[in-house]
């Protein structure tokens, strides 16, 4: 799609509340970067970790952002009922965003968990990033983990801290938390009754917590698949902790690692890509990300997080990121350019959208047989002596 087809901006929508903040910023500041050296006409929009939204100027940096809003940046209001959309306020009244699609670089939180995915449906402008249910789906890692099993694709099992059952496999546990993204709040444990300690004590953990088992001897390995034109996938990366390895693929060594400024973290993190195994991993990896895609329904640029066992090359699909960090442009780098694999998710969002039925289907049927409200408040005042 050139940029002459454009009839209105594209958004670049970055930040939002999620431990992730950060990340989500300088995926949306290189996204940026790609659609405006590509000819494209971008609105870069910044949601602030405390829910404000502002359109932020142009070829802003990182460190711009670490007070907040960067100068210059133009409040927004967000408006869902009447003509629904983003407005720039002005001193008399306010001027709606004329946007034609949303690009959604949100990582973790509400942003990647479906929230984005409904206000945007609400505001009426197409948006990257899956719809609200399937993005819920992979930021619930209890859920995803039940989805995998039922769909008869390899998984480590995966159960709930719970007070109330005693887990079906045996320490030690690696403990994450149930709803989130990356590696933020991940824990390992001896024994239940000490990831139960830490599911109480964590704030990454108190809201929910699964319980997987640690296996030390297997190997990360991620893939990325788009939906758009068709269904296609990468090569396969390996992640490469360096010299002094810690016991989990950390956020750290996800995000800041491989170098300072620039250079760190995302597309310059130490890895093998294409990834050093064998030729059959690489096939089932391939095979293992279809049958992701296609059971969870994600849609646009998704990363497939996986585990190798190396001595006997089983392979497990672990989690899912609807908007992974960088928006996996470094894994596509060999196959399409960054600008063609943005495009690309914004006109599926635009020309694909999904829209489920509404409400207003029963003709009032039901509202008619209702009768009196009354009638229906019988016996909920408690009990009767």
């Amino acid at each position: 799609m050139s940029a002459a087809a454009q009839s209105a901006p594209w958004a670049v929508v970055f930040g939002g509340p999620s431990p992730e903040h950060e990340i989500s910023i300088l995926t949306g500041l290189q996204a940026e970067r790609v659609l405006t050296a590509a000819g494209h006409a971008v609105v870069p929009i910044y949601w602030s970790p405390t829910g404000e939204w502002f359109r932020v100027p142009v070829a802003t940096e990182a460190k711009d952002y670490l007070e907040g809003a960067p100068r210059d940046s133009v409040a927004l209001e967000v408006r869902l009922s009447g003509e629904p959309g983003l407005y720039r306020r002005k001193k008399f009244g306010a001027e709606r965003l004329e946007l034609e699609a949303s690009l959604l670089c949100l990582h973790g939180g509400v942003g990647e968990g479906g929230g984005a995915a409904a206000v945007f449906s609400l505001l009426g402008i197409p948006a990257t990033g899956s719809t609200l249910f399937a993005g819920a789906v992979g930021m619930d890692k209890l859920a995803f983990g039940g989805l995998m099993t039922a769909a008869g694709i390899p998984s480590l099992p995966r159960e709930a801290v719970s007070t109330l059952r005693e887990p079906g496999f045996g320490g030690p546990y690696i403990v994450k938390p149930r709803f989130g993204g990356s590696s933020i709040g991940i824990e390992i444990a001896d024994d239940i009754e000490a990831a139960r300690a830490l599911a109480g004590a964590s704030v990454h953990l108190r809201n929910g917590a699964v319980l997987e088992p640690y296996r030390p001897e297997l190997v990360d390995l991620n893939i990325s698949f788009r939906t758009h034109p068709e269904l296609e996938i990468t090569q396969l990366e390996k992640p490469l902790r360096g010299e002094r390895q810690s016991a989990l693929y950390s956020y750290a060594e996800k995000y800041l690692a491989g170098g300072t400024g620039a250079e760190a973290g995302l597309s310059s993190a130490p890895r093998e890509f294409p990834a050093e195994v064998a030729e059959s991993v690489h096939e089932t990896a391939r095979d293992l990300a279809a049958r992701v895609a296609d059971v969870t329904r994600l849609t646009g640029v998704v990363r497939v997080d996986l585990l190798l066992d190396e001595a006997t090359g089983e392979l497990f699909v672990n989690e899912v990121n609807s908007i992974p960090g960088a928006l996996s442009l470094y894994l596509w780098a060999p196959q399409r350019p960054a600008a063609e694999v943005l495009v690309d998710a914004i006109v599926e969002a635009r020309d694909k959208r999904v829209v489920f039925p509404q409400a207003g289907f029963g003709g009032g049927a039901a509202l008619r047989a209702a009768g009196g409200i009354a009638g229906k408040l019988v016996g909920l005042d408690g009990p009767r002596a």
